[in-house]
């Protein structure tokens, strides 16, 4: 058994790429389903992906990995090869501290930020309810987020963090003297838009607008902040209206293309526009970045904005790694005990069931005892001998035998075993 992760992120794939391996939440089921089907010895698995990473975790056989990246490559629609040059693998313990500090918020784009966190638990939940995740992912997920919990209460790694969001409306400010007098539009309705939106709004802009392609979901976040509401499909031709366009949805291709932006500008007297593509891929075509009088930012764009002050956060990613560091040690020492080739789970398996013989053998010889009619005292005093003897002979035995050296050795391990300090096994509740 081995876990493993393979992924590309932020940091090693541009986003173009990004784009040809994004999954909707939920499309990450039948991803999954297909997947699996695909190798013979199905691994369990987790898909997590984001705008800043698409990483596949499995639990199984190590050479499910090359399978799984040739699959991954095809998905993608791009080479083996082009995937392996971005690509990232990790095995382990290098797969589980990549997965604790994913959950931590120390591989992210923002550093400490704290959405990744339930995208992470999001992702877990859809492989679970994909019966594609077993033990040892369920392990190793669930120890990245207490994990990820405790260093949010011990350090202050989300200090001073700057959300893409939050960098965005930075960036509208340094272009226009006072947000109060431009129209904002937000097209999307997600959990980003809503950031943007709560970000933008604090600035009391002179209005501000929701495209969606659900009318009752854009309708709902609208309400939130007093916004107008309007159809995906009229964008286009209302583009004009908007001094900063913030968009992020699912859609699998852009949905601002190069010519509707063009007549915008040309009904808005060149007046700059402010643009925040948010999605990957891509909600704005590429081109319309290279527009006069158009500043487009993606993901990507934002990267240095988001870095201010992380200065300011060194002390507490050192607190967070040491923190990360206890935990990888743990899982690894679980994943060993479960490991049938090193010989632990077979050995409690011959004690467990050498003791139920015992067990089964004193509680046969009292029950005839007290068929006889013996005292339930004496029958009990009789019982709890008897397995105290067949459970120390064996020790008491190696005591006496052996030379001395062999003997302090026996010596050691019995009072650590027996003899050690602390408070006694509590009682069982009735």
């Amino acid at each position: 058994m081995s876990v493993w992760t393979l992924g590309i992120n932020h940091q090693t794939a541009p986003l173009d790429l990004r784009g040809r391996f994004a999954f909707a939440l939920d499309q990450i089921q039948p991803t999954l389903h297909q997947l699996r089907s695909r190798l013979p010895r199905q691994p369990e698995a987790t898909l997590l992906s984001t705008c800043n990473r698409t990483e596949l975790y499995g639990a199984g056989d190590p050479t499910a990995l090359d399978p799984t990246l040739d699959w991954l490559a095809q998905t993608g629609g791009v080479s083996p090869q082009v995937l392996r040059e971005h690509a990232y693998v990790l095995r382990d313990g290098h797969a589980a501290r990549h997965a604790f500090r994913v959950a931590s918020g120390l591989d992210s784009m923002v550093l400490g930020e704290a959405q990744i966190l339930g995208q992470m638990k999001d992702a877990v939940r859809v492989a679970d309810e994909a019966g594609a995740l077993g033990t040892t992912l369920h392990q190793l997920f669930q120890r990245s987020f207490a994990v990820a919990k405790q260093v949010r209460s011990s350090t202050e790694i989300g200090a001073h963090s700057i959300s893409m969001t939050a960098a965005a409306v930075r960036l509208a400010s340094q272009l226009f003297e006072d947000l109060r007098e431009i129209r904002v539009l937000f097209v999307g309705a997600g959990e980003m838009i809503e950031l943007a939106a709560t970000h933008f709004a604090a600035r009391t802009p002179k209005a501000m607008a929701i495209a969606n392609r659900t009318m009752e979901r854009g309708e709902k976040l609208a309400g939130r902040f007093g916004a107008q509401v309007m159809r995906l499909a009229d964008v286009p031709d209302r583009l004009h209206e908007f001094d900063a366009v913030v968009s992020c949805t699912a859609s699998t291709l852009p949905i601002i293309g190069l010519g509707a932006v063009e007549r915008a500008l040309k009904k808005r007297k060149h007046r700059p526009m402010f643009m925040v593509d948010l999605a990957v891929p891509r909600d704005i075509e590429a081109e319309v970045k290279g527009l006069d009088d158009i500043y487009l930012y993606t993901v990507d764009d934002l990267a240095h904005v988001v870095q201010t002050g992380k200065e300011h956060r060194q002390a507490a990613v050192a607190q967070a790694e040491a923190i990360i560091d206890a935990g990888v040690l743990s899982f690894m020492h679980w994943m060993e005990r479960r490991d049938p080739n090193n010989g632990v789970i077979p050995l409690i398996q011959q004690i467990n069931a050498q003791a139920d013989a015992w067990r089964a053998h004193e509680l046969a010889r009292a029950k005839r005892l007290l068929a006889r009619g013996e005292p339930v005292e004496a029958v009990l005093e009789a019982l709890s001998k008897g397995l105290t003897q067949k459970m120390l002979h064996g020790t008491l035995a190696e005591l006496h035998s052996g030379d001395a050296a062999a003997r302090a050795a026996t010596a050691e391990t019995v009072s650590r075993l027996f003899l050690r300090e602390g408070a006694p096994p509590r009682e069982p509740r009735a």
